[in-house]
């Protein structure tokens, strides 16, 4: 699968070099090493990095609004195959659907919501507080980027520009004027909490590019996998999604993944022992959950899915799906195609 995390890192630098910024020297201005991002598809970067990221990007631009106008700029495919998964969706509804649950795929910091009334919606951020505290640039930034890009992604599904009824962030802005004319909204006010409120006509709406067909494959390889939990859930959950995500799963060592949460190798396994797991047991349920989906697609055969999870051996696949199901690949492909999909 993409690798989430570089596929947003890959847009953002994209928009900085429309600004005129080499994205050599923010990389490097950022901490982070710029050559690997092309050569590494497993590539990611840390909290503080990210951090410094959006923080000397704002300042090399000279745009307190970075993140803003990086969220005014940004198109659906820039995001891979979460904004596929988002433009087969077949309603407005749907679509914002999928988007909430896939916005854990591009920040550990917010979660978002969707919540019907009478006459409208509204679509909520839920920030990691602890997170937002400290990491404010990423707070800012993101928050910003998210919140406008929800409008403009709803634009490029309808072909139509979307007008939000009132827009409510939790701190001052700088500069009120420029978030009316992106937010499109003379309702821009300070609230407790980030909120986007629409018409609820927009909801049944059709979406011009759905493609339910497409939208049925991507999600099986993601949508239906991921384990969502909230800001407080534990360890093992955050493991799990960021394996689930990640193309390159057997390159990934425990080591590694300590390293891209900023945590050390001893104080991660501490934490999933707690959790009463460890590192390997949550690597092979993601390897048997991945297994169960790919082996649905009668492209892939038994030889491409072993090698697609990492085993060096065709038999040492079989040793582990036997385990995992009490049979053969074989076996389990017929069951599912005959309307019988085992449970596990």
């Amino acid at each position: 699968m993409e690798n989430i995390q570089r596929q947003f890192i890959m847009a953002l630098l994209a928009y900085a070099v429309q600004r005129d910024v080499n994205p050599a020297q923010l990389c490097s201005l950022a901490d982070i090493d710029y050559k690997a991002i092309h050569q590494h598809p497993d590539f990611h970067i840390t909290p503080q990095q990210q951090e410094q990221l959006w923080k000397q990007a704002s300042q090399v631009t000279r745009d307190p609004l970075f993140g803003l106008h990086f969220g005014e700029s940004l198109q659906l495919a820039a995001l891979g195959v979460v904004g596929q998964i988002i433009q087969t969706s077949a309603t407005i509804s749907e679509a914002l659907t999928n988007a909430c649950a896939l916005v854990k795929l591009t920040t550990d910091m917010f979660d978002m919501q969707i919540r019907h009334g009478k006459n409208s919606f509204s679509i909520h951020l839920l920030t990691d507080k602890k997170m937002a505290a400290s990491y404010p640039f990423t707070y800012r930034h993101t928050a910003d980027y998210l919140m406008v890009f929800v409008i403009h992604e709803m634009d490029g599904l309808l072909l139509e520009k979307t007008i939000p009824v009132e827009v409510s962030l939790p701190y001052y802005q700088a500069e009120p004027y420029e978030y009316t004319r992106v937010f499109r909204c003379a309702a821009v006010r300070r609230g407790d909490a980030f909120v986007l409120e629409f018409p609820a006509r927009y909801l049944d709406l059709p979406v011009l590019s759905a493609n339910y067909e497409l939208q049925h494959l991507l999600l099986q390889k993601m949508n239906t996998l991921l384990q969502q939990s909230a800001p407080a859930a534990g360890w093992r959950n955050r493991i799990y999604n960021y394996l689930l995500t990640n193309s390159y799963l057997h390159t990934l060592s425990l080591e590694a993944v300590a390293r891209n949460f900023n945590i050390s190798t001893r104080s991660l396994q501490r934490k999933l022992k707690e959790e009463g797991c460890t590192y390997l047991e949550i690597v092979d349920e993601v390897r048997k959950n991945l297994a169960i989906n790919y082996l649905t697609n009668r492209q892939l055969s038994v030889k491409d899915v072993t090698y697609i999870l990492g085993y060096n051996e065709q038999s040492a696949f079989l040793r582990a799906f036997k385990r995992w199901t009490g049979g053969t690949p074989g076996s389990y492909r017929k069951k599912a195609e005959a309307g019988n999909r085992p449970a596990i």
